[in-house]
């Protein structure tokens, strides 16, 4: 358990990373979180910033998805080794939502973080990589039919464990409830965005605008 406890802390921290304070301060000391939605996440980071700028907010949050999952279940650390009684599995996903939380509640930037929905693209990529670029196409899909972002990313969200309930129980039942915790955390930080969609306030997003 030492070992989960050690990796599940490492994902976090990592996650706490957040692309758009890592942008701002190579600009310069930019700050998103004083403007647009004021929400340090990479739909802000395009609204005010151009497409530069969020390309690099973007690849930061969905790198810091891909990294620990992909790395850490399988290293060792010195002095604690690999655990054998905690499956590989166990790990991965433990990992993976500590990149989540990170992002979302970072503890570097008093737990004030993005709404998770790249880096937990970036997860995607590493435990279902068959369903990471179906769920792009589906993402960009939603925004060209409705022009709202925050029900795009929901959509893929909840698309998933219905996917994965269809597909993979009762084989995989980590997978299935990894992706319904997922679809649960990122439909609650989207909670006002929702919001907004139903009372017609949101702001509607064309991604050939946005593209400047």
């Amino acid at each position: 358990m030492i070992e989960l406890g050690l990796k599940f802390t490492a994902a976090y921290l990592l996650g706490s990373v957040l692309g758009a304070l890592v942008m701002g301060r190579i600009r310069g000391g930019v700050d998103i979180r004083d403007v647009g939605s004021r929400n340090p996440g990479g739909t802000n980071a395009l609204r005010t910033q151009g497409f530069p700028f969020a390309l690099g907010v973007m690849v930061i949050d969905v790198g810091k998805g891909i990294v620990p999952v992909a790395l850490l279940p399988s290293l060792v650390i010195p002095g604690v080794g690999i655990d054998p009684l905690v499956s590989r599995d166990l790990i991965r996903y433990s990992v993976a939502a500590a990149a989540i939380l990170g992002h979302v509640y970072p503890l570097w930037h008093g737990f004030q973080g993005g709404k998770g929905g790249a880096t937990a693209i970036g997860v995607l990529f590493v435990v279902a990589p068959q369903i990471a670029l179906p769920a792009v196409v589906l993402w960009l899909a939603v925004i060209a039919i409705t022009h709202y972002v925050g029900l795009a990313t929901v959509s893929v969200a909840v698309a998933a464990p219905v996917y994965f309930g269809l597909t993979g129980l009762p084989e995989q039942p980590g997978l299935f409830i990894f992706s319904a915790w997922v679809a649960v955390i990122i439909t609650y930080t989207h909670r006002e965005n929702l919001k907004r969609i139903f009372a017609g306030t949101e702001h509607r997003a064309n991604l050939l605008r946005l593209r400047r």
